[in-house]
């Protein structure tokens, strides 16, 4: 009886690790392809976005009331983002917010969300060959204050 346990515990145990190491997977996903964007580091980024991203949002212009649709970012669209930032040396401020929130994490596919100094993105992932890649985002500007 205590073999049993023993091996049942041990199963429990190792699934809670490998469900706390995708948790870190998916986390570190998310700060890559934050510190991608503020760092201008293409590297970072393309350790975390799929060459067939779909990324839309909404922007809200300054002296506009209501937000707009921005255009889709594609892969390379993020990359020349990226490089574009660092060659302006654009980079976010110290300052600028890095949450991360993990909602869910399955299997293969997992949701997040990430607030940073344009707003906030909703992230989509999936694992492929081990590796958790954001392959969807949808994402606002700062929301209106009142």
């Amino acid at each position: 009886m205590k073999k049993l346990i023993t091996i049942i515990l041990l199963i429990c145990t190792a699934q809670l690790v490998h469900a706390q190491s995708d948790e870190d997977a998916v986390r570190k996903a998310c700060m890559n392809y934050l510190e991608g964007f503020y760092e201008g580091d293409t590297a970072k980024l393309k350790q975390a976005i799929v060459p067939k991203l779909y990324k839309i949002g909404y922007w809200k212009s300054k002296g506009k009331d209501k937000h707009s649709f921005s255009n889709q970012m594609t892969f390379d669209d993020a990359i020349a983002y990226a490089l574009d930032v660092k060659a302006k040396e654009q980079y976010a401020p110290a300052n600028a917010p890095k949450e991360v929130t993990i909602f869910e994490v399955s299997d293969h596919i997992a949701s997040a969300k990430v607030s940073a100094w344009w707003g906030f993105d909703y992230l989509l992932l999936s694992k492929e060959h081990g590796k958790w890649m954001i392959e969807e985002v949808i994402w606002q500007g700062p929301p209106k204050r009142n």
